[in-house]
């Protein structure tokens, strides 16, 4: 990180975000300039992203470091996030004079502001900290940070003004990203400020807006109580959210049943549930008649197909995630973060799932990045929407 904010020609104050119509907030590229296994990469993303290549190549390390970032930008601690940061420091990397090791990571994010670049750089050892984060914004610096004291637990740092002074700065806590601070910490009074305001802003809705999921065919068997039904990660609660489902949102259901009916085997009239003596639910494939087969039959493939389908056929009112309330939902986009998207799936599944990603995400309020296979890569490649990054056998 440099030690001073260049000061940069005063700008137009832009419109007010969410409110001009160009463009939902999302992230569309991922930098991973220090990261696991992965030196100076760049990944695009797009509505539907798909990292395919062989195992030990890095795809997980992707979605990690995407999730990394969504954390963050919701408030989350690095100590939260950051379970094993010796872990993510790239490996063979050599610790500096004073025995510092750390990792870099960053997103753009594109939408009403413009073109907003988020870079940081985490210290990992001796102790997590951060140690120098930058904000950008169509090429003008908005926010710098930068570790001045190491005896203290602060970063500081400086933020666009533009006003009788042309930057702002203030010491900001050396565990949390700055960014997602800034809208408590910049009053928004001349045109710099709104500038700096915007941009995070933008960040943070489009960092906010993810749903990581793994469904876990192991949990999904059960019968469930009744609850708030949204859908967790695991998809354990899977008979709840369907419970949901089924009498709230009719339409999503049917549709839902029918992705159901043309990726698993045997007839499917119905997805119906069940409610059980002590309350709780289970869910049922409808065979037509009198028949109905409990979904803890079904193999794991299937449940996970089932799942899968069920996330990207709902919304944040389904799944378990915390949509910026501010704003409203038609100017957000949720981005469903999916490692080992088809794992446990048949070819047949994966195409039928890939397609309904595909077309589901083409509205624009949804978005999918996903780990595949080098075999189901080989389908994905061909569908209109999708794309797919190779990395290699390397």
């Amino acid at each position: 990180m440099p030690p001073a904010v260049p000061v940069p020609p005063a700008v137009p104050v832009p419109p007010a975000p969410w409110s001009d119509g160009r463009g939902v907030p999302a992230v569309t590229e991922l930098r991973l300039s220090a990261f696991r296994s992965h030196r100076g990469a760049v990944f695009p993303v797009g509505p539907v992203t798909l990292f395919a290549g062989a195992a030990g190549s890095g795809k997980s390390s992707v979605l990690e470091a995407y999730e990394a970032l969504a954390r963050l930008g919701g408030g989350a601690g690095l100590g939260e996030v950051f379970r094993d940061p010796a872990g993510c420091v790239p490996e063979r990397a050599e610790p500096d004079a004073q025995g510092r090791r750390g990792f870099r990571i960053g997103c753009t994010v594109e939408g009403p502001a413009g073109r907003v670049r988020l870079d940081l750089a985490v210290q990992a050892e001796p102790e997590l900290r951060v140690v120098g984060e930058r904000l950008t914004c169509d090429g003008q610096t908005l926010l710098t940070t930068a570790l001045r004291d190491p005896g203290r637990s602060t970063v500081q740092a400086a933020w666009y003004t533009a006003g009788a002074a042309p930057v702002t700065k203030a010491p900001l806590p050396d565990d949390v990203l700055g960014t997602a601070l800034l809208p408590l910490r910049v009053a928004g009074k001349t045109a710099g400020q709104l500038r700096v305001l915007a941009a995070a802003e933008q960040v943070v809705l489009a960092l906010r807006s993810v749903f990581a999921c793994d469904p876990q065919p192991s949990g999904m068997r059960e019968p469930v109580a009744v609850g708030d039904a949204r859908l967790r990660r695991g998809c354990d609660n899977l008979a709840e959210v369907l419970w949901r489902t089924h009498r709230q949102c009719a339409k999503r259901h049917a549709r839902l049943a029918a992705t159901v009916r043309s990726g698993c085997p045997g007839p499917v009239e119905a997805l119906t549930v069940e409610e059980l003596a002590d309350g709780r639910v289970r869910a049922l494939v409808g065979r037509g008649g009198p028949w109905a087969t409990p979904v803890e039959r079904l193999g794991d493939g299937e449940l996970r197909y089932l799942a899968l389908a069920l996330v990207l056929l709902t919304g944040p009112g389904v799944l378990a995630v915390d949509p910026a309330a501010e704003v409203p939902a038609a100017l957000q986009a949720l981005t469903v973060l999916a490692d080992g998207f088809d794992r446990c799936l048949d070819g047949r599944q994966t195409r039928e799932l890939v397609a309904l990603a595909a077309s589901v995400c083409a509205e624009g309020h949804m978005r999918l990045v996903g780990t595949v296979t080098d075999t189901s890569a080989a389908y994905a490649r061909g569908v209109d929407g999708v794309a797919v990054v190779d990395l290699g056998r390397d």
